[in-house]
């Protein structure tokens, strides 16, 4: 007879979280149609609990009680509950209707009554926070998160950088920083710091040549501890270097996470920009706010003559983003100076302050800076995807 596994089932993760209770409004979480999103994959269980965001702050205990209900279930390998909000939640909202299946897959929670917009509850002591993000590999995307992050530092902001790329973190060794985060209380980690910025990243809790066998839970997991198990103290900004592409991780973030807007980065050439197209496009979907286009390996200056060559093409970006009607936020040139201060672990923006590099990487912050305080995070400029 063969075995296997134990199978978790959506049933039973409703049955146990029936034992937890919200005492303020006198029911259970399922009861009360707080549970939203449940997804199950491989023994990985991951679920919302849908809150008002008035109390938001103050139910941590109740999201780790949700927990610690289903992580005593049979089979189950890991948990993640995430708080959200809703307009009119706590205001006789109904229960949450169960999904079609219980099988492994993609489950977002439903849209609030009457049709309003998911509320997302915001990271204790981090002002804006602004995802860096690319259509693809390859393009600079980390080099750029970090001398953004050192950029809008240089400029007198309290900064922190977020590595999500938790399949290829590349944030220590561009910050120069090793060793494992502090855990005073065993619950929350401290950032390590370097340069004025607080930074947290997977490579700091794994060895940097261990590969990343992830599915999408378990990033979802990793990302929302990372995110709001660190004690970040108070920040103006929070720069998040996302994964290139428009997976999972970048779902997460943008569907649980109140981001002030998104920067992406392109290089010049087309087969780049038609991937920088797909994640505009993904971040209008999800309503945040697209604070512009970055053209990095913009051309080339022979150090030696001082000829240019425009490598990858020239202007691209710049074209790009005045059709999809969103700011062009710079450029920055391939330089053999920004590839080996990143690889060295002093960023251009800190080795080389006088410098032109981190001078354009300081006034692209100052953009940034200026659109996030202009916006407060209203709605996306309007992008067209023809």
């Amino acid at each position: 007879m063969a075995t296997g596994r134990i199978t978790v089932t959506e049933a039973a993760v409703l049955d146990a979280l029936r034992g937890v209770r919200d005492e303020e409004r006198g029911g259970d979480l399922v009861a009360l149609g707080m549970i939203t999103g449940v997804t199950l994959r491989d023994g990985h269980v991951l679920f919302s609990v849908e809150v008002d965001p008035k109390r938001g702050p103050t139910l941590e205990p109740l999201r780790q009680a949700a927990e610690r209900a289903v992580a005593a279930l049979p089979g189950v390998l890991s948990v993640t509950a995430v708080l959200t909000a809703h307009r009119g939640m706590g205001q006789g909202a109904a229960p949450a209707a169960a999904p079609a299946s219980g099988h492994a897959g993609h489950a977002h929670p439903p849209a609030a009554p009457g049709g309003a917009q998911s509320r997302k509850l915001p990271v204790t002591g981090v002002g804006a926070i602004i995802a860096v993000a690319s259509g693809k590999g390859g393009v600079g995307k980390s080099t750029t998160a970090v001398n953004l992050a050192l950029g809008l530092s240089a400029n007198g902001l309290k900064v922190g950088l977020l590595d999500a790329d938790i399949y290829g973190p590349s944030v220590p060794r561009m910050t120069g920083i090793t060793g494992k985060p502090a855990s005073p209380d065993g619950k929350t980690m401290d950032p390590k710091e370097n340069f004025g910025l607080k930074v947290m990243s997977i490579g700091f809790l794994i060895d940097e040549e261990t590969p990343m066998i992830w599915r999408g839970p378990m990033v979802q997991s990793a990302l929302s501890q990372m995110l709001r198990d660190v004690n970040w103290g108070t920040l103006d900004v929070l720069v998040v270097d996302m994964p290139p592409g428009t997976g999972d991780a970048q779902l997460t973030m943008a569907q649980q996470v109140p981001l002030a807007g998104a920067v992406i980065v392109s290089t010049p050439q087309d087969i780049a920009l038609l991937d920088a197209r797909k994640g505009l496009n993904m971040f209008r979907k999800v309503d945040v706010p697209v604070l512009g286009i970055i053209e990095n390996m913009s051309y080339f200056c022979c150090p030696n003559c001082g000829h240019r060559s425009d490598i990858f093409g020239h202007g691209g970006a710049r074209a790009e983003a005045e059709r999809l009607g969103c700011d062009f936020l710079g450029e920055i040139p391939l330089d053999i100076a920004i590839r080996e201060t990143s690889d060295t672990g002093h960023p251009i923006v800190v080795s080389a302050p006088d410098g032109a590099h981190a001078e354009a990487y300081r006034a692209i912050a100052a953009r940034v800076w200026d659109k996030v305080q202009a916006g407060s995070g209203h709605a996306a400029p309007r992008i067209v995807i023809e």
